[in-house]
């Protein structure tokens, strides 16, 4: 039986930890602007790791650049995750944009359009 709380899990956890901070305190690039780490996938030989992040205050035509310049600096959040974690190998690190965020945001505005038209029809028809 598996275990229900594995080690890339784990250590997945707290990558995403270490690498929000690091986001947040040492990594300064205007292009990339506010970004929330939303998941980290390790492989399980923790070799790989795929980092999934959200903008705030960005375009949607700036997203891929954003990611672009992360991926960029993937050597620089390795070495800081290698220092910050005691692990025998530093994972691989990628990084890819989570849209769901927006396409929650997008959905929920839907759902709120449509209330919104179902209240006034049957204002209307409570009217008559």
């Amino acid at each position: 039986m598996p275990r229900v709380f594995s080690r890339a899990r784990r250590v997945a956890e707290q990558m995403q930890k270490e690498i929000a901070v690091l986001l947040q305190r040492e990594f300064k690039d205007p292009r990339v602007g506010l970004v929330t780490v939303s998941g980290v996938d390790l492989s399980g030989d923790l070799m790989y790791a795929r980092v999934y992040v959200t903008f705030l205050g960005i375009d949607d035509s700036h997203v891929a650049e954003a990611v672009k310049v992360l991926n960029s600096a993937s050597g620089f959040f390795r070495t800081m995750i290698g220092s910050r974690m005691k692990l025998r190998a530093v994972p691989h690190i990628s990084f890819h944009y989570d849209s769901t965020l927006v396409t929650g945001m997008k959905l929920s505005g839907l759902i709120s359009e449509s209330v919104r038209h179902d209240q006034e029809l049957q204002k209307e028809h409570s009217e008559e």
